[in-house]
């Protein structure tokens, strides 16, 4: 669902019409005066098992917005656990205020103790504006933690995992679109370096790339040109370079109408949730414009095969192995496209879809 659809529900018809127009089952609103808590954990299925996503925290403009993010999030992960043959369900949660200013031990002990009260249909993890000493402190509340620290019989960060698994899925389809999965020689623009976005540029650089970036953080574009001989561009000019690949890696929704004509590239494969603004309408954009697009959900999913791994008893071997397996899935959902000549986002979600509902047929919700 677009981010259009979710705010129309929420504006005309409340906050039970978006939730329905999503098909979550169940949405939580964390309050706390003493920390100053204030955040939304959002269970979108868990007909493959416990809800497992982040908790992102951001200094949101409006709580509207904010319960826009965690449902677009939550839903994001379903499938993304889904294709990905995990036995997870898809959740998410925000935590609304500046992660510089407002966060605090005590509001993320708080907050482990609102996901302990879901009794393991939530587990949470690390995400955009925490880290994996939030996550320790989120465990002295809830063992329904993942994302630890190595120390602790965790993954760590999963950071290098996602880039790896998103890495995959631009090698599989520049094999689909140059007949070669080497990126020697390509043009990468990557617009966001932070943690993902970071060990992204490094993977894309030992294979011989060249590499433009972009983000609003001058320390991580200063450290990407130096370290990596990366080109940097200045905001919204990564989206008219001419070159073979755009990796979105930042926040999403940022594939519109405006953002897909402006660019100049063979391939969109990117870590970022929610590229695509309106899933239907930009997927079929990209599809008529003959690029190629390489589902987020689907190659992103390194992170979450990380803390999943974690989840059952780490082997980083194993989290590895599994996310290689991104690579032929992708070329698979090029395949399924190409076979129903259906957008490539709409093919990973019939795929998805289909695991989901089959499995329903089996067992219940969990």
């Amino acid at each position: 669902m677009s981010t259009t659809s979710i705010e129309s529900h929420q504006t005309k018809d409340g906050l039970f019409a978006q939730v329905h127009a999503t098909n979550h089952e169940q949405v939580v609103f964390c309050n706390d005066n003493a920390t100053g808590l204030k955040a939304i954990i959002a269970i979108h299925n868990t007909v493959l098992g416990p809800g497992l996503g982040g908790t992102r925290m951001w200094n949101y403009a409006t709580e509207a917005e904010a319960l826009t993010d965690v449902l677009r999030l939550s839903r994001g992960m379903t499938y993304k656990a889904a294709i990905s043959g995990l036995n997870l369900g898809g959740a998410k949660a925000v935590i609304i205020g500046d992660a510089n200013k407002h966060k605090s031990e005590a509001l993320m002990r708080k907050f482990g103790r609102f996901v302990e009260n879901l009794n393991g249909k939530y587990i949470t993890a690390e995400d955009v504006g925490t880290t994996t000493k939030d996550m320790e402190y989120v465990n002295m509340s809830t063992d329904s933690v993942v994302g630890l620290p190595e120390s602790m019989g965790g993954g760590g960060d999963p950071s290098p995992v996602t880039a790896y698994g998103t890495y995959m899925g631009m090698k599989a389809s520049a094999q689909k679109a140059y007949g070669s999965d080497s990126l020697k020689g390509k043009k990468v623009a990557i617009q966001g370096i932070g943690k993902v976005g970071m060990h992204l540029v490094e993977l894309i650089k030992k294979d011989g790339g060249i590499v433009y970036v972009s983000d609003i953080n001058e320390a991580s574009l200063k450290h990407a040109a130096h370290e990596y001989g990366a080109t940097v561009v200045e905001g919204d000019e990564i989206y008219g370079l001419d070159v073979d690949i755009f990796a979105p890696c930042a926040l999403g929704a940022i594939l519109n109408t405006e953002t897909i004509n402006a660019l100049k590239c063979d391939i969109i494969a990117g870590a970022a949730n929610n590229q695509l603004a309106s899933e239907d309408e930009h997927g079929t954009l990209i599809h008529n414009r003959g690029i190629l697009y390489a589902p987020d959900f689907l190659i992103n999913a390194g992170g979450l095969i990380n803390v999943y791994s974690e989840y059952i008893g780490y082997n980083r071997e194993n989290a590895l192995r599994d996310t290689e397996k991104i690579y032929d899935t992708t070329l698979s959902i090029y395949a399924l496209a190409a076979d129903r000549n259906i957008h490539t986002q709409k093919a990973a979600t019939v795929i998805a879809e289909q695991r989901i509902d089959a499995i329903l047929g089996v067992q219940s919700t969990y």
